[in-house]
């Protein structure tokens, strides 16, 4: 026979979820939580999940796709961060978690002990090794250029070009902050060499990667290692200018030549139009000179070679009267020679 039910209500496991979620979400609304990132990963909708831990304790996390579009840095397992959203449960799983609205690191210090990190592997692979740095052509038929298609970078980098030496360019746009940054400069850069010499579409001999100044978090995706490679293994020679001249990326490592801002770098891509033809004239003017210097010498030896030669009347003189002495000798001896051919003649007769 069974006990009559006691006072104790009774909940469905549905009702019990309910209550807590709802519990945990009003106790503790939005929440700042710091802690070390394990198991992070981004999920095929685009969703990123993983937990962050210390030395007692781990609560899983989700970052959902329109949050994590805002992260101004690459999320790594082992990088310690601060997570800011709101806490509340997954009853599918009978657990607590924290859904995270923002992320950033924790401190500078442990973004640069990240990059440093991250600086000293490609490093080690040989990515920076000057021997692999490639000559910069001195007037590049066609130059590409990675950037944001709006803002001033771009205005700078075409204006600069204009002024010295017109070129033509190729803009690839892309973003250069946010979560899909470092993909799309990667994928620009291979894209360029890509493209196939002799086509519709103009190869560039150079391509220039820039972004304007910002916080080292603005600049994360110039230290990604999607972007490092990309810019590593690059046939075409690649400027680098991301940030301002005191900013310094990994991109600027791989890079064949580092310009500390993006104007500098449309200055290092072509000389000024207007010098080369100033220099031009020069040349040629000196050459006219050169040459002319070099007539008037020719003409002053000849004549001093023909000062000290005999006259001509003088050079002339002995074997004209030779000549004429021969001239005087000559019917006399045909008079006799023909004389003595005509007594043998008779003789023999």
């Amino acid at each position: 026979m069974s006990e009559p039910p006691g006072n104790t209500p009774e909940y469905s496991v549905s009702e019990i979820a309910g209550a807590l979620k709802r519990t945990v979400e009003t106790a503790f609304g939005q929440v700042r939580v710091r802690g070390e990132l394990s198991g992070f990963k981004r999920h095929a909708s685009g969703h990123w999940y993983g937990t962050l831990k210390d030395d007692r304790a781990c609560i899983d996390l989700v970052m959902f796709k329109g949050s994590a579009a805002t992260l101004v840095f690459r999320p790594e397992d082992g990088l310690e961060v601060i997570a800011i959203g709101k806490l509340t449960t997954f009853p599918g799983r009978s657990k607590y978690q924290i859904i995270v609205d923002r992320m950033e690191p924790a401190g500078v210090g442990a973004l640069l002990a990240q990059i440093e990190a991250r600086r000293l592997k490609l490093a080690a692979e040989g990515l920076f090794d000057p021997a692999r740095k490639r000559a910069l052509p001195f007037i590049p038929q066609v130059i590409g250029v990675v950037t944001s298609p709006t803002g001033a970078v771009i205005r700078d980098i075409l204006h600069r070009l204009a002024d010295r030496f017109p070129r033509h360019v190729l803009v690839w746009p892309v973003a250069v902050q946010g979560e899909t940054a470092a993909a799309q400069v990667a994928a620009a850069v291979r894209g360029f060499n890509a493209i196939a010499g002799g086509g519709r579409v103009p190869r560039p001999d150079l391509i220039i990667v820039a972004r304007g100044g910002g916080s080292i978090e603005d600049l994360a995706a110039f230290n990604e290692e999607i972007v490092v490679r990309a810019v590593a293994d690059s046939v075409i020679p690649v400027i680098s200018a991301v940030g301002h001249e005191t900013d310094t990326t990994l991109v600027d490592f791989a890079s064949d030549w580092r310009a500390p801002t993006p104007t500098a770098a449309a200055e290092r891509a072509v000389p000024v139009r207007a010098e080369l033809t100033a220099a031009v004239a020069m040349a040629a003017a000196r050459l006219d000179r050169a040459m002319a210097r070099l007539v008037d010498l020719r003409r002053e030896r000849a004549a001093a070679t023909a000062r000290r030669l005999p006259a001509p009347r003088t050079l002339l003189a002995l074997p004209t009267q030779r000549a004429d002495e021969l001239s005087d000798r000559l019917p006399r001896g045909l008079r006799t020679t023909a004389a003595h051919w005509r007594t043998r003649a008779e003789r023999a007769g």
